[in-house]
Parts: C-alpha cells; structure tokens; sequence
C-alpha cells in the first residue's frame, strides 16, 4: 500500500479516536488493512507532524496544526462543492464523509468573525459572529478552501 492512503488513515484515527501509543496506532491501522513496523510509523507520525501530549485523563497523539495547514488546505479546497448563504448563515457542501475534516480546518484558524461550524457527514453550518458580516466570511471562507 502507498504512503498517502496510510497517512490518511493515521490522521483519521488521531482525529477521531483517543490513540496513546504506537501500538494502539499499529493495532488499529491494522484492522483498516495497513501492516506497518514501528520505524515505518515513526516516520509517518514524523512526516504528519504527530505530537503526543497530555491531557487529564492520560497521553494522547494529536495534528500539529502548523505543520499540516497546507496540506490540509490543498486537501479541503479539492472537497468542496458549494459555499451558499443566506442572511444569518453560511453553508458549505462537501464530498461525502469529508465536513467534518473541513469544518475542523475552519475552526483552527481562529477566524474573528465566526462564532462556530457545524458539521454532518457532506455539508458544514458556519455560524458567523454577526449577520451583518456574512459576506465578508463568505469572501474568506472561499479564499481559504479555494485550494
């Protein structure tokens, strides 16, 4: 199997489940088909940009932000379909199974005037700050997930 599918499934596991370790990681690439050795994952989680921190209730892998916006970018504006809006909210239609990836995108840059997204599995509800400002984020969202 080539890299970019396993890099894909890593980051879908480290944004969707609590993963602690590498065997844990290595165990649940394995259900999706990957076998990999830990040096092979090592470098993985080295490419991805992988840190492991902790929280509360213990140890945990997640996405540095910095180190995969571009790609993440180049990545959401290939998902997009549509970006509508009408006079409170704006709504962002995506390929199947991949909102939520875009509407976490949206909400690690922190953008002032939206409040929050939320996302189903192909379409994003951006609520913005205030309606008056819907097509200033219009502008911004689309020049943000152009690609």
């Amino acid at each position: 199997m080539t890299k970019q599918p396993r890099h894909f499934t890593i980051r879908e596991l480290i944004t969707s489940k609590e993963i602690s370790s590498q065997h844990q990681l290595r165990r649940e690439l394995q259900k999706k088909g990957f076998v990999v050795t830990q040096a092979t994952l090592s470098r993985d989680l080295h490419e991805l940009g992988v840190s492991r921190i902790t929280t509360t209730s213990g140890s945990k892998y997640i996405l540095s932000r910095d180190r995969n916006r571009q790609d993440i970018r180049l990545l959401s504006g290939k998902e997009i379909i549509s970006i509508d809006n009408n006079e409170t909210a704006i709504v962002i239609h995506t390929l199947p199974g991949c909102a939520n990836a875009v509407a976490q995108y949206i909400d690690a840059q922190n953008y002032e005037g939206i409040l929050g997204t939320v996302a189903g599995d192909d379409t994003i509800l951006v609520i913005p700050k205030s309606v008056k400002k819907i097509s200033t984020i219009l502008n911004y969202l689309r020049n943000l997930l152009s690609g």
